[in-house]
């Protein structure tokens, strides 16, 4: 797996991100290939937190068009550590409803370590 998110954090008022972006590169072929290589933007970001200790922060972006249900969903666990990077964990969530006729759909899970570099 493959996973970068950029983004600009103010220090002000609430913290806003702006020109939030991320891509996601999954190389397990039992995924449906429309959610192994799925890109994020802002309207994606379902929820953040950022403190001087924890960055924290989930993105979601559902399957687009006329296909069964899917979903991409990221989360990221971090806390502050000695040299100034975020680490934590990131956990994957991918549910492809690989059936037309209302199938239950499969869901696939994928762990890893997460470092977030903040300037």
């Amino acid at each position: 797996m493959k996973l970068t998110i950029e983004s600009g954090v103010t220090r002000g008022m609430g913290s806003p991100v702006f020109d939030f972006r991320g891509d996601i590169e999954i190389s397990d072929k039992a995924i449906s290939q429309d959610l192994r290589k799925v890109s994020f933007e802002r309207i994606h970001l379902a929820q953040y937190w950022l403190d001087g200790e924890e960055l924290r922060m989930v993105v979601y972006r559902e399957r687009e068009g006329d296909k069964p249900h899917g979903y991409v969903e990221v989360t990221v666990r971090t806390r502050s550590g000695d040299e100034g990077d975020y680490v934590g964990q990131y956990s994957v969530t991918v549910f492809d409803m690989t059936d037309a006729s209302g199938g239950e759909g499969k869901t696939y899970n994928f762990t890893g370590r997460a470092v977030c570099m903040v300037e």
